[in-house]
């Protein structure tokens, strides 16, 4: 599947482009939808925004799920001297994104380049530099414009409300290591596209109905509550895997999550996923996710009737520089088709 691998990488350096914080994700929509088409396949958007993509098949249907929402920020206030203090989107944290370089997309569509760094950010004339708690309220964005107070910042059209989209700095090493922020979850809706793109190169005669869903608000909290299609009894979020200290999954795998801090995951999902990871010699890792949620959770919350899972390729560093490996993209692929026949 290594040109599967292949697309999907290529796929993932381009959604991980397109800016997309919760709440902010037509652009990157506009994208999926016209990459469904070019695979060939019937697309829409959701009253959300987000996109649901029918894969063909017939009978009870499976909903695979990703999200191409990311973490980010939104300005708070406008202050006096022309800096910009921001509220978080999501679970975006002070303390690793200090020094980040960003991007302020005001409401009437321009765009400006600023930084967060500490306040009064100078080692040199800040003794406090090191003591200093990292906080939503002790961080600011240093806009890259002549502005010194807050008239100047308003004559630009930057206002509260303004989203500030984060620099995911995407790698790709020699080795198959992926680096960036937002790997979460883009690296896995590239997965449901290379996965789409098998089923159609293939030639695969689905044995049941396959829907696919690109939520715009997993971040926070709500991707999944709604637009899961008439037919549907299983629900298999396509998320990152954790990766740390008391879990089994490397960057190399797919993890299989059998609990996470909303409860145990269905018992009939998860074993027959560990058993398709089994017989088809799949890298895989069985583990409890302790401080995460997903678009499947947030399903049942809403009422529906599902079994449900989770499933993706390990991922370091969670909501920070997050690392993967195109190997945990491999297997995350080859355990949706064989899971799914």
């Amino acid at each position: 599947m290594n040109n599967y691998v292949d697309y999907i990488l290529e796929q993932a350096k381009n959604l991980l482009a397109i800016d997309s914080p919760s709440g902010y994700t037509a652009e990157v929509t506009a994208y999926l939808l016209e990459e469904y088409k070019r695979l060939g396949y019937k697309a829409r958007l959701t009253g959300k925004g987000g996109v649901l993509a029918d894969l063909g098949g017939e009978g009870e249907a499976i909903l695979l799920a990703a999200h191409v929402d990311t973490l980010g920020g939104m300005v708070a206030e406008v202050k006096g001297d022309g800096r910009l203090r921001i509220t978080n989107i999501g679970g975006m944290n002070a303390n690793n994104a200090e020094t980040e370089n960003v991007r302020i997309r005001t409401y009437d569509g321009a765009c400006y380049d600023g930084t967060l760094q500490l306040i009064d950010a100078s080692i040199h004339v800040n003794g406090k530099y090191s003591d200093t708690a990292r906080s939503w309220d002790t961080v600011e964005v240093v806009i890259d414009e002549p502005v010194s107070s807050k008239e100047d910042v308003e004559k630009l059209g930057i206002m509260t409300g303004n989203f500030v989209c984060f620099d995911p700095r995407t790698t790709i090493t020699s080795s198959g290591y992926i680096k960036s922020r937002f790997l979460d979850d883009k690296l896995s809706t590239a997965i449901l596209l290379g996965y789409a793109k098998y089923l159609k190169d293939e030639h695969i005669t689905l044995p049941r109905k396959i829907y696919q869903h690109i939520t715009v608000f997993e971040e926070v909290g709500h991707g999944g509550c709604g637009s899961v299609p008439e037919g549907t009894v299983e629900f298999l979020s396509v998320d990152m895997g954790c990766v740390g200290n008391g879990l089994a999954c490397t960057e190399r795998e797919v993890s299989i999550c059998v609990k996470d801090s909303a409860g145990p995951y269905s018992y009939q999902t998860v074993t027959g996923l560990i058993r398709a990871a089994k017989e088809n010699g799949i890298g895989f890792a069985a583990d409890v996710y302790p401080f995460y949620g997903s678009d499947a959770d947030a399903a049942l919350r809403a009422g529906y009737d599902l079994r449900h899972g989770l499933i993706g390729p390990g991922v370091y560093a969670s909501h920070g520089y997050e690392r993967s490996h195109k190997d945990g993209v491999e297997n995350t692929l080859k355990l949706l088709a064989a899971y799914i026949g």
